[in-house]
């Protein structure tokens, strides 16, 4: 496994080694602490060494491959976006079931060996190499499932952990469908905040506000989008899909800095030019952005297998996408369908139970409004947690890193530098409201 360690900045006073999961699962440890190490480090007072590593199957450990390069790679994926009717979805449902095949002809002797469980023991096992006795411990998203996962099976190891943007661990193995569902369950709501905010900041600070709600302006664009794909001159393959637009969503809505942008990029494809949408869209689905999802993908189906078979599609993806119109076609054959044909089961999963008491209390960190790891989420895992408190970050986007809180960073300072734990109930605001001047950035 790749591992990188950043080194407390002020060693004189250092409480200890702070182990970091940014999510993903399939994000470099190498790549994420050269962009986050100094912020970290502000973060917790320049007290910690922080380190982080790639988790298996990821970044620079041994990686999950499905391809034997990049060449064949796009020559099976091709020019195959994700279909939003019933009469292109087949093909699709082809190309995913060959997908788990080839992923599992590639990869077998990995596969069985990379659930969270296996990461969390390698977690464990890098803990007594740098001779820490107890685990401080900061997960973001998936890093919060992670963390759940070693609080679980090593409670008496336990010093400090911080979860930010929870996910529920009872529904994310209880399969992959009621872990999607899950999952998925505030990002319509999130959508419609980013409508009530654009009107609300007006035409100077987002494009889709005007004479009318911007919701009406979005909703001629998914009408003709169903109708037809849209031209889009200036990106590779010239016309914007269905399936692009709300892959272009997914994408942006995580981060509301990103939502002004998100606005025009609508407001163009209102006006009949897709291009900005469609290539936004295609960082994802290109060779690089599928090779990506490789890994993601054999995690998930470890941890949460999937129930139903590749022929239960028509109702899964019906399921998906009434709980969420931009996330349920997206996430029931981006993040299902593979899993309904996946070739290998877990060796040895963790599958709860979820009540195990660690000595300090866990700070669990829940966002109101947050596309990916719905706000109940949090008080979830905090009644589950035999020792828990939850801080509400009232704010917007996926995790409180994506709308920045000053109350919440020194929550999470004083909590793991001092254990000092925020009182129950306790609320963060954000310090600026998306589309207002100098969002995202550090308040005077």
């Amino acid at each position: 496994m790749a591992i990188v360690r950043h080194l407390a900045s002020k060693p004189n006073a250092r409480v200890g080694t702070l182990f970091f999961n940014p999510g993903g699962p399939g994000v470099s440890g190498v790549t994420t602490l050269r962009e986050a190490g100094d912020e970290l480090d502000t973060l917790v007072g320049g007290r910690f060494d922080i380190v982080s590593w790639d988790p298996r199957g990821t970044g620079a450990s041994t990686h999950v491959r499905c391809f034997t390069n990049l060449t064949a790679l796009a020559r099976f994926w091709g020019d195959l976006g994700v279909p939003t009717t019933a009469s292109a979805s087949p093909a699709y449902l082809h190309k995913t079931v060959a997908f788990a095949h080839r992923c599992g002809e590639v990869s077998h002797a990995l596969l069985p060996y990379i659930s969270t469980a296996d990461t969390a023991r390698d977690l464990d096992y890098l803990r007594g190499l740098l001779g820490e006795r107890r685990m401080t411990y900061l997960g973001w998203s998936y890093g919060s499932f992670l963390g759940a996962t070693y609080a679980n099976m090593f409670p008496n190891r336990v010093r400090a952990m911080v979860f930010d943007g929870i996910v529920d661990p009872v529904q994310n193995v209880a399969g992959r469908e009621p872990s999607l569902a899950n999952g998925e369950a505030d990002a319509d709501l999130v959508f419609g905040e980013f409508e009530t905010l654009c009107d609300r900041a007006g035409r100077v600070r987002c494009a889709l506000a005007g004479n009318e709600p911007a919701a009406r302006g979005v909703a001629r664009v998914i009408g003709r989008l169903r109708r037809a794909p849209i031209s889009a001159p200036s990106a590779p393959g010239g016309r914007l899909s269905h399936g692009d637009f709300l892959t272009a969503l997914f994408l942006k809505l995580r981060s509301p800095e990103q939502w002004p942008q998100l606005a025009k990029d609508v407001r163009a494809a209102e006006r009949g030019d897709g291009s900005a949408l469609e290539i936004v869209a295609q960082t994802l689905r290109s060779p690089s952005g599928y090779e990506q999802l490789e890994a993601p993908i054999a995690i998930a189906c470890a941890d949460s297998p999937a129930k139903n078979p590749p022929t239960a599609w028509p109702k899964v993806t019906d399921r998906l996408t009434a709980i969420s119109f931009i996330y349920g076609p997206l996430s029931s054959w981006w993040l299902w369908a593979p899993c309904a044909s996946w070739p290998v089961a877990s060796a040895d999963r963790y599958t709860g139970p979820w009540n195990a008491r660690t000595k300090t209390p866990i700070l669990l960190i829940s966002t109101t409004y947050d596309p990916n790891t719905p706000f109940a989420n949090g008080r979830r895992l905090q009644r589950l947690l035999g020792n828990a408190v939850l801080l509400t970050h009232d704010g917007y986007g996926h995790t409180s890193t994506a709308d920045p809180s000053a109350c919440v960073e020194r929550a999470e300072r004083r909590y793991l530098i001092g254990l000092i734990v925020p009182k129950r109930g306790s609320v963060c605001h954000s310090d600026r409201e998306p589309f207002a001047p100098n969002f995202g950035k550090p308040i005077p």
